[in-house]
């Protein structure tokens, strides 16, 4: 396929991207605005250039599968000067999106026109790598270096109307993006209006203030990452160095961190992420079903938060309650949100009230026979929960789909108390539901793949990650963050302080540690969850009751102002010397001598537990793929991104690293938990990792 056609119209040369789907500035395409751009220079008789995309988008950005891979001449470099170069003028017609390398080529031409609605940006720092062909030293040349800064080093996205106030654009669109092209070519040619070319602008010098800000808002948005701060260094050098000392810094900057550990995680987080997402089904032929109506039972916080979600996506919700007063409350934060949307400029007035009238109250599931879907989002406990699932299955029209919002409970257990054929599942959507990207879709063994494509379908349009998995006790998430927990539990007693291990996992790269995450979800919930598995624990488990201790104490977590910290002031934890103190005489009590426990003992105890557990999940096949695991970890547990996911990370540690952990525990303690999964054990002898097992 030709991926850049050319033709002339009249007196203008018109070069055009078809590089579906998001006309990437691959090989093939560099290629072809070289001997495009050629063609319209050597013409006499054209005198103008215009450069647009087909499809949906401008330039997307570079093909990253050519990340880390030998280049190939032209690079987007001289692509770019060519244009910029170019004798006779050019204009650039933006439309969807213009991001990394997209934008860089826009930049390099000397008009840029956009239609409404495009969104604009340099993300490379998204990937662990910088803008590679110029867009650091054009960008702050064009808008300033600060407002350069803050939008390269944060990957911060802009829309039309943001880039022309700043200067990123000449002008916004409303109409016929080509035929305005065409007209401002013309006038250019005809008037022989001067050229700009961006390279040849002084970029002004950054003030101490800006500087100081920006720096703050990477470490607090990007903290543990590289490029944004490599990002930051080389848009500076744009008001220091002439431009092709800048750019040659640039690229210098660009190859060390294309090569760096950090990009791989990055880039294999991206890749992983649009694979997880894809439909599962083994028959292409099966498409998802349509959903209108969604229907919520309980106006709890998950509740209210799974209808803002949908309302959000213009969908119709009915959102039930037994309890007048629930809902109510349940009303006034869903207006409050709606009402959010608008003053920070994600919604029109108009699109509130439609939200608004979307939404039916009522203290009666019979209300829920229109529904397309229904969540059941009640007290996790099976026994009310299969209630809840006995009156659906008399209310819900034929063909509906039933959901549990469970974390943890089996759905198959579940779906037991439905009669009718009806598809039942679950939708285990994380807190605040209508905030957290991660949705775990559970299979039942009973749903069909048509049911199971239609929610899929449903969860994006709500601009969410569904991740599908078999049942299985806690799923994927919570199945391996018990792991976690249980060796943090542990290792309190025998030395360390929760401050300590939350330290060291926020060192590792955690939003916040389990004991600091604990509170803020609240003890009373974690404890509740705790006595609904006793009897499945084991005896040290059970013994180890320091969160039983607290509980009785009252101190829930943040919503009480104490729990495993003090929170003096609102939500900023403050080690407590009482905790210390009940944990101590916890110690003394269960006959444990407590000892100094490393930071390396914490990060290991931590995380290689995680990763055994995630070979079982693969070794049972309750996920297909270890990306699978790695994009719920990403989404909805804050595992550092720049990380990969545990099972990218243990790849790159070395799997025979953590069977090693689990061995000498193993023998150490005898608990099963410990014990090496068959998976972990045969790729590790075999020298294979979880991406590497084929």
């Amino acid at each position: 396929m030709e991926v850049v056609k050319y033709q002339e119209i009249g007196n203008i040369g018109e070069i055009v991207i078809d590089n579906p789907p998001v006309n990437a500035t691959s090989h093939a395409v560099r290629e072809g605005l070289m001997a495009a751009l050629e063609k319209a220079n050597l013409n006499a008789r054209i005198q103008a250039i215009i450069l647009r995309c087909e499809g949906r988008t401008f330039v997307a950005g570079a093909d990253i599968r050519e990340f880390g891979k030998p280049p190939k001449d032209p690079h987007l470099s001289v692509v770019n000067h060519a244009f910029e170069s170019s004798p006779k003028p050019v204009v650039c017609a933006l439309h969807g999106t213009a991001l990394g390398g997209g934008l860089e080529l826009a930049l390099s031409c000397h008009v840029r026109l956009a239609a409404a609605g495009t969104r604009l940006g340099l993300p490379e720092v998204s990937l662990g790598i910088l803008p590679g062909a110029g867009g650091t030293q054009r960008l702050p040349r064009l808008i300033g270096t600060a407002a350069a800064a803050e939008m390269i080093a944060t990957g911060e996205l802009i829309d039309a109307r943001r880039a022309l106030d700043l200067g990123v654009i000449d002008a916004i669109v409303e109409e016929d993006l080509r035929a305005a092209a065409l007209v401002r070519a013309r006038q250019m040619a005809q008037d022989n209006i001067p050229i700009r070319r961006t390279r040849e602008l002084a970029a002004d010098a950054i003030s101490g203030e800006d500087l100081k800000r920006i720096e703050e808002t990477i470490r607090r948005k990007a903290r543990g990452q590289l490029a944004p701060f490599k990002a930051l260094e080389s848009v500076l050098a744009a008001s220091r160095l002439p431009f092709d000392e800048g750019q040659e810094q640039e690229r210098a900057f660009f190859r060390e961190l294309v090569a760096s550990e950090q990009a791989a995680a990055l880039r294999h987080a991206f890749f992983v992420e649009r694979e997880a997402v894809k439909p599962h089904s083994p028959d292409p032929s099966i498409k998802p079903g349509a959903i209108q109506t969604v229907g919520v039972v309980g106006s709890g916080t998950m509740g209210t938060g799974i209808a803002i979600a949908f309302l959000r996506a213009d969908m119709s919700v009915v959102l039930t309650d037994a309890q007048d007063a629930s809902l109510n409350r349940a009303k006034e934060t869903i207006a409050s949100a709606l009402a959010s949307d608008v003053a920070k400029g994600r919604s029109s007035e108009a699109r509130m009230q439609q939200r608004q009238a979307a939404l039916t109250l009522d203290t009666s599931l019979a209300s829920l026979r229109s529904a397309d879907l229904i969540i059941e989002a009640v007290y996790e406990d099976m026994a009310v929960k299969q209630e809840v699932f006995h009156q659906l299955d008399r209310v819900a029209k034929d063909g509906a789909i039933l959901a549990s919002n469970t974390s943890y409970l089996d759905v198959n257990r579940i779906a037991e108390a439905v009669r009718r054929p009806l598809p039942v599942l679950g939708l285990h959507f994380f807190s605040p539901a209508h905030v957290m990207r991660l949705v775990e879709v559970i299979r039942t063994d009973t749903v069909s793949d048509e049911a199971v494509l239609t929610v899929q379908a449903a969860i994006k349009r709500l601009g969410k990650t569904p991740v599908t998995m078999r049942v299985c006790d806690g799923f994927v998430g919570n199945r391996m963050l018990t792991q976690r927990t249980r060796q943090a539990y542990f290792m309190l007693e025998e030395g360390a302080l929760p401050d300590r291990i939350d330290k060291v996992l926020h060192g590792f790269g955690f939003p916040m540690g389990p004991f600091q995450m604990a509170d803020l979800a609240g003890l009373d919930v974690g404890w509740r969850n705790r006595q609904s598995r006793l009897d499945t624990l084991t005896p040290r488990e059970r013994r180890c009751d320091i969160l039983d201790q607290l509980y009785q104490q009252g101190r829930y977590g943040q919503k009480t102002g104490s729990g495993f910290y003090r929170y003096d002031n609102g939500r900023d934890p403050q080690p407590d010397p009482q905790v210390e103190a009940l944990i101590v005489a916890h110690s003394e009590r269960v006959g444990l001598r407590r000892r100094e426990v490393s930071d390396e003992e914490i990060l290991v105890r931590c995380v290689h537990p995680m990763i055994n557990e995630g070979a079982r999940l693969l070794e049972e096949g309750i996920v297909q793929r270890p990306g699978d695991i790695d994009t719920v970890w990403l989404h909805g547990y804050g595992f550092p991104r720049y990380r990969g996911g545990p099972m990218f990370y243990a790849d790159g540690i070395g799997l025979e690293k953590v069977l090693e952990t689990m061995r000498r525990y193993h023998a150490e303690t005898g608990e099963a938990y410990w014990k090496p999964a068959g998976l972990l054990a045969d790729l590790a002898r075999s020298g294979k990792g979880f991406y590497t097992a084929d």
